[in-house]
């Protein structure tokens, strides 16, 4: 059986480093280490105070330690190890790009939305791109019902609403997650033309994956 520590240490790069910035965040809150006040998005803060950290630090709080932050961790670990390996095997720089085009999105939206932490919104975004990118692949949840991974996202909304949530959260990583989707898988399609390109000083802080990537074509 595989130990917790063979089980981390075999997570890609950027799947490892957000699950531990995440969890190193969300506990150093619930020990009381550092505040979640601290962290929270608050553009006036940012642009008057110079908080830039703001930026990004809100997206590793997933709120107190329990069930849910576990269930956040599991997606997080799962459907960012999922798209890492998958269909951005070989291809950290873009993966990372993808991220930061999800953030960036998100933090635009975030102050028309009302919503302080960020990290779930990302984490659903991830689900989605991944769901639309394996059509074929059946699921079931709980047991109860089949449906195919398109629906997925759809399928966690519910959920997330019959447990009392707001839907607002999932929906915004939703909308993040098309708009990526349409401008990296179909716009290319239709136009014969790729807006995503990822900056070469990003691709630059991979050289292993670029050989990688040019070994495959």
């Amino acid at each position: 059986m595989q130990s917790l520590e063979e089980w981390y240490n075999q997570m890609p790069v950027i799947t490892r480093s957000y699950l531990t910035l995440s969890f190193l965040t969300t506990a150093g809150c619930s020990l009381e280490l550092i505040s979640p006040f601290s962290v929270y998005f608050n553009t006036h803060l940012i642009f008057t105070k110079y908080q830039v950290w703001r930026l990004v630090a809100n997206f590793f709080y997933f709120g107190q330690l329990g069930l849910d932050f576990l269930f956040h961790m599991f997606f997080l670990a799962r459907y960012c190890r999922l798209l890492e390996e998958g269909s951005f095997r070989g291809r950290t720089a873009d993966f990372f790009y993808m991220l930061l085009f999800g953030g960036t999105i998100l933090t635009c939206a975030a102050p028309f939305v009302n919503i302080q932490f960020l990290g779930s919104s990302l984490t659903f975004m991830m689900v989605y791109v991944w769901a639309r990118r394996n059509e074929e692949v059946n699921m079931s949840f709980l047991g109860l019902f089949n449906f195919t991974a398109p629906f997925l996202p759809w399928v966690l909304l519910a959920f997330s609403v019959m447990l009392g949530s707001s839907p607002l959260v999932d929906l915004l990583g939703m909308v993040a997650g098309h708009l990526y989707f349409f401008l990296e898988d179909y716009y290319p399609k239709m136009t014969g033309r790729r807006m995503l390109r990822t900056p070469p000083l990003l691709a630059a802080l991979f050289p292993r994956d670029n050989a990688i990537d040019i070994e495959l074509r």
